[in-house]
């Protein structure tokens, strides 16, 4: 079993007073824990950079102060460039009106394939391409007034085939 080095017993010695700045630095208790962890993995890992005979504290306060200026600077970048969590739940757009709008969608389309060609045809040119009447009446070399009567009995049956479900 390895024993515990003079370093490592004197950074135990000093976790309650890393402890007390660390939570004077970020003002909550899981921060404070958070930094005084960091602040000792990093301490351990660049032991070799402590002058013995230098003092300790000093040399550990400063780590903590460093690490607690970059997790400053990391929240603030990522608070002016990233949205809160909460908000995540309001991006995007909610997909039900799209779904319930392909469904009709989709029973239209159905009841246009039930109605009869001319009826079709006409609702197709004027409520689906947009054609005027004047226009859909050329195209399909019919009066105006026959095109309009179809529209009228198109819709009606239309209305009537969407509207039962």
């Amino acid at each position: 079993m390895e024993q515990i080095g003079s370093f490592e017993r004197e950074v135990s010695a000093l976790l309650p007073r890393l402890r007390r700045f660390a939570h004077a630095l970020s003002r909550n208790t899981p921060d404070a824990d958070d930094l005084t962890q960091s602040t000792v993995e990093r301490a351990l890992r660049a032991r070799a950079q402590w002058k013995a005979g230098s003092r300790l504290d000093s040399w550990l306060y400063k780590i903590m102060r460093n690490l607690w200026i970059d997790t400053a600077r990391f929240r603030a970048r990522r608070q002016k460039f990233e949205a809160p969590p909460e908000e995540a739940e309001k991006l995007g757009d909610d997909p039900t009106e799209g779904l319930e709008a392909r469904v009709e969608l989709g029973r239209v389309m159905q009841a246009m394939e039930r109605l009869p060609d001319e009826q079709r045809e006409v609702v197709a040119l004027i409520l689906v391409e947009g054609f005027g009447y004047r226009e859909a009446a050329e195209l399909l070399e019919l009066p105006v007034g026959t095109v309009s009567s179809r529209l009228v009995r198109g819709r009606t049956a239309l209305i009537g085939m969407v509207g039962r479900r």
